[in-house]
């Protein structure tokens, strides 16, 4: 980040994308949340952004997350972890992310279970989905989720609250739309299966914003179009 108008206009241009994409679908923008991306970014960066009166911001590295929160602890930040989660990091992340977006496996949720029961605590979760099957790419298969679903709800100290999804990179950002309409269709299908509502869809990028929010995402993760490029 350059200056201050700089981040004024970054932050002002997702948020009018966001309304934009909300108006096409017959949408209330209240209904989705920004999630700041801030990997690979300093405190100072997020601190540019909070002061503008973003508040969640998501990591992707446990390792990055603790010391940046540390620094940042007085500044009413929510964060969500975003990205791919060791099992021996897990201990780290319960109780300090106020969402972990990508459990992908029975092992995981496990082991998040455990580090929440003896923390007594409760951690909200979503279960991160490979749409598109690509077999480089975590996340569990569509065909399996509603088994990790079924496994997540009955664990007492995690609270699933939806799914989340990386589509597969493609040029085109409206080509990303199946995979978020995919997602939507299985949130609901497990809805009703588990009996119970999963109100949040995460999925949603700078590139394809829109296409996700048309969908119906709750969340979206934006990070070069509020930070800018990074610098090495």
């Amino acid at each position: 980040m350059n200056d201050d108008s700089d981040v004024d206009g970054r932050l002002a241009r997702v948020r009018e994308r966001i309304v934009r994409a909300c108006g096409k679908a017959g949408r209330d923008p209240a209904g989705v949340t920004l999630v700041a991306v801030s990997k690979f970014h300093p405190p100072e960066a997020v601190a540019a952004l909070r002061a503008r009166g973003q508040r969640i911001f998501g990591e992707s590295y446990v390792q990055e997350a603790l010391p940046k929160m540390e620094a940042l602890a007085d500044a009413g930040i929510q964060w969500h972890f975003i990205g791919r989660l060791q099992k021996n990091k897990a201990k780290f992340a319960v109780g300090r992310f106020a969402l972990i977006h990508t459990v992908d496996s029975a092992e995981l949720a496990r082991t998040l279970q455990n580090r929440a029961l003896a923390a007594n605590l409760i951690q909200p979760v979503l279960i991160q989905v490979n749409v598109d099957d690509e077999p480089q790419k975590a996340g569990v298969a569509a065909s399996l989720a509603p088994e990790l679903a079924e496994a997540v709800v009955g664990m007492a100290n995690l609270d699933l609250q939806g799914l989340m999804v990386l589509p597969r990179a493609l040029d085109d950002p409206q080509a990303a739309r199946p995979a978020f309409a995919a997602l939507r269709a299985l949130r609901d299908e497990l809805a009703t299966r588990l009996g119970r509502t999963l109100p949040v869809l995460s999925m949603g990028m700078s590139g394809d914003l829109e296409p996700a929010v048309e969908e119906g995402a709750t969340h979206v993760r934006i990070g070069t179009d509020l930070f800018g490029p990074r610098h090495a």
